[in-house]
């Protein structure tokens, strides 16, 4: 989901990069302050939505369910409802989602090398 409008101008200039840059692809996807992070902690395995707040304790309830609408929309997880009561979704990295592993640790090294600066 974005914020943009579909029948913005810049909506149009994002699309139109996004279609001849692999590097604007794939920061339209993953790109913004959550979408690493949610990944990340999915690489350990299925998270239920309250088991991700918790590790994301300044991410608003709203913020987190666009998040993870947007990286299911992209195919980077999937959701699963449990018919019980109460009810029980969890969310899991599909098997794109785990390719993100060795760039999210090598976007960790350079963080904390950059932080060193």
């Amino acid at each position: 989901m974005s914020n943009i409008k579909e029948t913005s101008t810049n909506f149009a200039n994002k699309q139109a990069l996004a279609a001849e840059c692999g590097e604007a692809y794939a920061t339209n996807i993953i790109g913004g302050q959550w979408a690493l992070v949610i990944c990340s902690w999915l690489m350990e395995g299925k998270l239920r939505f309250g088991e991700l707040k918790k590790r994301l304790p300044n991410i608003t309830e709203r913020m987190l369910t666009l998040q993870l609408r947007k990286l299911e929309e992209n195919k980077l997880l999937t959701r699963t409802v449990y018919p019980e009561v109460p009810l029980k979704v969890e969310y899991e990295l599909t098997p794109i989602g785990y390719e993100l592993n060795p760039i999210i640790q090598q976007l960790e090294k350079w963080a904390q090398k950059h932080k060193q600066l």
